[in-house]
């Protein structure tokens, strides 16, 4: 995220968590992606219904958020994969807390 976006960002932090990975896609990749690093295809086949065009744009989005970080490999044909940062890992506990009341949502009918 460059400055001029983060002085963009809602004065309410939890406007500004949402604004990073509120929609299912993101939250989905970055449950995904919390165990370790995958490459591309691995998180489409894992995502299911999501287009390729939007895969790709919610990683670049979480790219350049600070979230994700790609590594291209210089091979024949190319090998690229995903991983979370520090910053990325650190939701951790927010999708915990998800996962945790979506079963309790789920429990109680």
């Amino acid at each position: 995220m460059t400055d001029a976006e983060a002085k963009n960002l809602p004065a309410c932090p939890v406007e500004t968590t949402l604004t990073l990975i509120g929609n299912k896609w993101k939250v989905l990749i970055l449950r995904d992606l919390l165990p370790g690093t995958k490459r591309f295809g691995e998180l489409k086949k894992s995502l299911g219904s999501v287009s390729q065009k939007v895969l790709t744009a919610q990683l670049r989005d979480m790219e350049a958020d600070g979230l994700v970080t790609r590594t291209v490999y210089p091979e024949v044909p190319p090998r690229v994969e995903y991983s979370l940062t520090d910053l990325g890992m650190s939701l951790q506990p927010v999708l915990n807390s998800l996962q945790n009341w979506g079963e309790r949502y789920k429990a109680s009918f």
